[in-house]
């Protein structure tokens, strides 16, 4: 990429080139799972992605009263 080479200069985009194009053949190499999962685990895994949202939604709102003068 020539573009990130006149951006941050000839050494540091030349070693950003480098990372990112390991960075883009590991994630073709683990692109596609690798195992199979049961119906129970996709649930467990569904139930705590929706708990992790759930706790990210209520540590913003907490920040957000914070900040406006709230409880």
């Amino acid at each position: 990429m020539a573009a990130i080479e006149s951006v941050f200069g000839e050494k540091i985009g030349s070693i950003i080139h480098e990372s990112t194009g390991k960075i883009r053949s590991i994630n073709q190499k683990y692109a596609t799972p690798k195992i199979k999962l049961s119906g129970g685990a996709k649930f467990a895994l569904l139930l705590l992605r929706l708990y992790l949202i759930f706790l990210v939604i209520l540590l913003v709102y907490k920040f957000w009263t914070i900040i406006h003068g709230g409880a």
